[in-house]
């Protein structure tokens, strides 16, 4: 049964709906490794060892900024400045895409989906409940292969990203994208995500309501977070959703 306070569920993509099975630091180094062996074989004229140092180089800067800024800069982005040093200019995002999703599909590969997700989905859809996915990413790309691999999309009405919008949850302009494109207001809407400062936090300011999903969530890495950005509700799956949104007195 649909809660009549409620019109649209927004979710996080990564560790909310899917999760990804490997070691992270040995998937990207190979998928480094990818992008800069697909970039010598199309002609390329680089250094291989210059190019992948000053790629990680630049993407740990901008990661680390990213997160006090709050604005993405995508990982094409990425990609073009350090081309650019190497005196490779001009070059068109067409151009670049296929050498990025080389890259990414190393990475695409160890993205699974939860087990529950797509029976959960079904039961909010088929309540009344319209979704959207609000997610941040370098690449909006790669997010949208994503979710096709996962076989979700039809449940959603809306998929937005951080590499499409510019702003990282929890700024406020990525979720106002999100309100205005559903046409809903944050009193109206819940936020579904793992992440407290992202997720939660972002929700909170919005004064959206919000749920904490836990099953993957490193409580070591948060213990920052777990005393100062309190969530409205904290569900361990994705099962207990639609039962918490139920009964939940809004």
């Amino acid at each position: 049964m649909k809660n009549p306070n409620i019109d649209v569920i927004f979710f996080d993509l990564g560790s909310t709906l899917i999760y990804f099975d490997g070691y992270l630091p040995d998937v990207m180094a190979h998928a480094y490794q990818e992008l800069a062996a697909s970039l010598l074989e199309s002609g390329f004229t680089l250094n291989k060892d210059v190019f992948l140092s000053e790629f990680l180089s630049r993407l740990e800067a901008y990661h680390s900024e990213r997160e006090t800024e709050l604005t993405e800069f995508t990982t094409e982005q990425v990609l073009r400045i350090v081309l650019e040093r190497q005196g490779l200019t001009g070059i068109t995002s067409q151009q670049m895409r296929p050498h990025l999703a080389r890259m990414y599909a190393v990475t695409q590969a160890c993205w699974k989906i939860e087990e529950d997700t797509l029976d959960t989905l079904k039961i909010l859809k088929n309540a009344g409940y319209r979704m959207g996915i609000i997610s941040n990413a370098g690449d909006d790309w790669d997010v949208q292969v994503l979710v096709d691999n996962a076989g979700i999309r039809p449940f959603f009405d809306y998929i937005n990203t951080s590499a499409a919008a510019g702003f990282r949850k929890p700024h406020p302009y990525i979720f106002q994208l999100a309100f205005q494109a559903m046409s809903v207001t944050p009193q109206r809407s819940v936020m579904v995500g793992d992440t407290l400062a992202a997720d939660i936090l972002g929700s909170k300011n919005l004064g959206m309501h919000n749920v904490w999903i836990t099953r993957r969530v490193n409580k070591s890495a948060i213990h920052s977070h777990v005393d100062t950005i309190l969530p409205d509700q904290t569900i361990a799956t994705l099962s207990e959703l639609p039962g918490l949104l139920e009964t939940w007195p809004f």
